[in-house]
């Protein structure tokens, strides 16, 4: 923490070899949320760069009153979402990204301790969840996004997208259940009525 303290002073007073050092060390989050927002490699990777040059000149600007992984969120987070209005076509989500140890990996949605969104998410098959995740709107995939894939709690996803907790759980919730809807819609999932015991029928003698 204190080396990385160090790296963001240096950065901050113009020293590029600091800075690269930073974006060694966040290079592979940057990309990962870039890649769930925009939904393919290639947007995602000139997105990070957009988002790395924004952080380059505007360090002067972070204020230490967060973490600096919490600050490079949220000016990823906010350059995605200025890609995505500009989008008018739908785009396709990619369930891969990179792990920590530089092999591609798929997307697995659940949180690890899974409530009844989660069970209903584990459900589908990858092409559902794709299918699903390309229909919510930027800041529902967001917020889904951080939450799932880089495992924030509600309180840093709160500070990254400066919106209150509530708002954030909110977001999360209609996320879910926009999935949940999309997917019972199709009839990809069964519906909770279909869990019900069929009534004992008597005939009538």
């Amino acid at each position: 923490m204190q080396d990385e303290l160090k790296l963001i002073h240096s950065a901050a007073e113009g020293d590029q070899q600091a800075f690269e050092q930073l974006v060694t060390a966040y290079q592979k989050q940057v990309y990962n949320l870039a890649l769930r927002m925009a939904g393919n490699p290639e947007d995602a990777m000139d997105l990070s760069q957009e988002a790395f040059v924004k952080a380059w000149r505007g360090l002067s600007g972070y204020r230490y009153d967060s973490a600096f992984s919490t600050w490079l969120y949220r000016l990823t987070s906010n350059v995605c979402i200025d890609f995505l209005r500009r989008q008018r076509k739908s785009r396709t989500v990619s369930l891969r990204f990179v792990g920590e140890d530089d092999e591609e990996q798929e997307l697995s949605l659940p949180d690890p301790a899974p409530g009844p969104e989660e069970r209903v998410l584990a459900q589908m098959n990858r092409e559902e969840i794709a299918a699903a995740l390309n229909q919510l709107e930027p800041e529902y995939r967001e917020a889904l996004t951080l939450r799932v894939i880089h495992g924030l709690s509600y309180a840093e996803i709160a500070d990254t997208l400066e919106i209150r907790e509530g708002t954030v759980k909110s977001r999360i919730a209609r996320a879910r259940e926009k999935m949940r809807a999309q997917l019972l819609g199709a009839g990809n999932i069964s519906g909770a009525s279909s869990s019900k015991k069929p009534e004992r029928r008597t005939d009538a003698r």
